[in-house]
């Protein structure tokens, strides 16, 4: 709870509202009366008000402060299928196609975030990851000098002796499968600005791979390799203040003593506090057993590399998981509305 309370009191001073489109999800009701109890924000439930409401009384759980929408009885409805048609009909999307699918919360949700009706969005507990990210990555777009979108996962563990102070940043563990070596530079400076932005130091980062910086020609070295260089100067021009070291060893990122053996002369080695995986088996398996059979809290996955905050979340989360999360991203908007505001500004005018 260390970390997430920092990042609990850090949101207080800057509340965000966040939408969550499984409004009718019993730990999504927890968790939004949670956030809205430790005032941190909007919560915003979409879904049918009646079966919301009744969940809450199960639950005991009061919804003062909460905001309850249904996507079909809201007056952003025209507008938003507008908005949608108009972005995918060059993909084929008819505009009765468009009046039909921004009836499903994910894609309401995120239409939400992209016309700044909402500051981010939380979803995943109870559908599969790919449907709040199809609908993300059909209407929210990269934020601007950035190739790609990926995810991070945020692990906080018992012991303290590892990465900072016990947090570990682990990336990608939920969008791009086999990533090439641009955009795994992408992601480890899109995790690294995070790690920066929560933190308040410098993120250590580590390239991982199944050696520690040797002379092997073979191609998937090659690329953590290309990467971690690329990596460097992509920070540089950014003027984040990072280190990236690669291709490193999981042990001779995090295990003091056999960096002394592997890399005796990296910064990085046996101090990383962010882990990029070269692809997203290496990283999803990675980050369950961490997470499981560390003992550790676990919050993501949060995206990255989009000009709007969202996390999907596992399957598995609990009401707290979904709380951390939520704060998170919450710090997150505030992130890009600090970097990117231009990117921020969507016109409507045009769609009523």
């Amino acid at each position: 709870m260390r970390f997430i309370g920092s990042v609990i009191e850090k949101l207080q001073r800057h509340p965000k509202r966040v939408v969550f489109p499984e409004g009718m999800e019993p730990r999504v009701i927890q968790a939004a009366r949670q956030y809205c109890s430790l005032r941190l924000g909007v919560p915003i439930l979409l879904g049918n008000r009646t079966r919301i409401k009744d969940c809450a009384n199960r639950l005991n759980v009061p919804l003062d402060g909460v905001r309850i929408l249904d996507p079909k009885d809201s007056d952003d409805l025209r507008l938003f299928g507008n908005i949608l048609y108009d972005i995918r009909k060059s993909k084929g999307l008819t505009r009765v196609e468009a009046s039909k699918l921004i009836l499903n919360p994910a894609y309401f949700g995120a239409m939400m975030a992209a016309t700044s009706r909402a500051d981010c969005i939380v979803s995943g507990a109870s559908e599969e990851a790919e449907s709040l990210l199809r609908a993300l990555f059909q209407v929210v777009n990269v934020v601007p000098h950035r190739k790609t979108a990926s995810s991070c996962m945020i692990l906080e563990l018992e012991n303290a002796s590892i990465g900072d102070d016990g947090i570990l940043f682990m990336a990608d563990c939920g969008v791009i499968p086999e990533p090439t070596d641009v955009q795994l530079a992408n992601i480890a400076v899109s995790t690294a600005e995070l790690a920066h932005n929560l933190l308040g130091k410098c993120p250590r980062v580590a390239m991982l791979a199944y050696s520690t910086l040797s002379n092997s020609a073979n191609p998937m070295i090659s690329k953590v390799k290309k990467a971690t260089e690329m990596a460097r100067g992509i920070a540089a021009e950014m003027g984040l203040d990072a280190d990236f070291e690669g291709e490193m060893q999981l042990d001779a990122a995090i295990v003091p003593s056999i960096a002394e053996t592997k890399a005796p002369q990296s910064i990085v080695a046996g101090r990383a506090n962010v882990l990029i995986f070269p692809d997203l088996n290496s990283g999803n398996i990675a980050s369950k057993l961490a997470q499981h059979l560390g003992r550790s809290n676990a919050y993501g996955q949060i995206i990255l590399g989009l000009n709007r905050a969202a996390a999907d979340v596992s399957r598995g989360s609990s009401s707290h998981d979904i709380l951390g999360v939520s704060a998170i991203t919450g710090l997150l908007s505030n992130q890009l509305t600090s970097l990117y505001p231009e990117a921020l500004k969507l016109s409507t005018s045009d769609y009523s």
